[in-house]
């Protein structure tokens, strides 16, 4: 099955339908299992038990940064390709984004505090990934700005596509600059075995669940624009 065929709301529902109960249990069972694990990790010889904030930070971040690049390729197939479903997909993420960003921030400078000394710095990876969170709040509000769906999809299409250039700053911005914020370490071997997995365990974790509520939303999207269009066709 192409992603084409899934442009027909009707498909794409019986389809989601489907799966999402499997992807929201994987989720719920790898969140767990994350967790227990994590907290049955010992404390780290420099951190202590704030190294614990990593297991919610860092799937929080990099779920950020998955969901904003779905949003930027969802735009781009519906600006090119007219797909149906495309714009929806992209209109729904955007919220989620906006929320794992924020906690990615929150739980950062709840980690940053004891580390550094203070709850934000201005380096390359807080200042671009702060400009995430800008990103997805602009798109929310440029598409509740514009009544005209078709203007607004298109507007919020271009928006996401010109703000995915700022992805790559993000992950390279430890490696283009000097900052406080550590390197990309986790497939470096500077990360003890006991802490990857509970890790792996919650990125997988927050992963799913992204999926999981994106399909929900989606599906949701859907459901409304079939009663406003009944709506509509009851009044005319």
């Amino acid at each position: 099955m192409s992603i084409f065929e899934l442009a027909n709301p009707k498909r794409f529902m019986e389809v989601s339908g489907l799966f999402l109960p499997w992807i929201a249990a994987a989720a719920a069972v790898a969140l767990v299992a994350g967790l227990i694990l994590g907290f049955g990790v010992p404390p780290d010889y420099q951190q202590g038990d704030t190294v614990r904030i990593m297991f919610v930070h860092v799937p929080a971040s990099t779920t950020a940064m998955m969901a904003y690049g779905a949003m930027a390729v969802a735009s781009a197939v519906g600006l090119i390709n007219r797909h149906p479903l495309a714009d929806v997909a992209a209109k729904t993420a955007a919220p989620l984004g906006a929320v794992f960003t924020a906690l990615g921030l929150i739980t950062g400078s709840l980690w940053g505090k004891p580390m550094w000394g203070a709850w934000w710095v201005w380096d390359g990876r807080l200042t671009s990934f702060l400009l995430l969170l800008l990103l997805y709040l602009g798109y929310i509000a440029l598409g509740s700005a514009i009544e005209d769906e078709t203007r607004s999809a298109r507007a919020c299409a271009i928006l996401a596509i010109i703000g995915a250039v700022n992805l790559p700053i993000i992950y390279f911005s430890v490696n283009w600059w000097t900052t406080l914020h550590q390197g990309n370490s986790i497939f470096a071997g500077k990360i003890a075995p006991a802490f990857l997995w509970p890790l792996f365990l919650m990125m997988g974790g927050y992963t799913l669940l992204f999926f999981s509520l994106w399909l929900v939303r989606i599906r949701t999207e859907i459901l409304n624009r079939r009663a406003r269009t009944l709506m509509l066709s009851r009044a005319a």
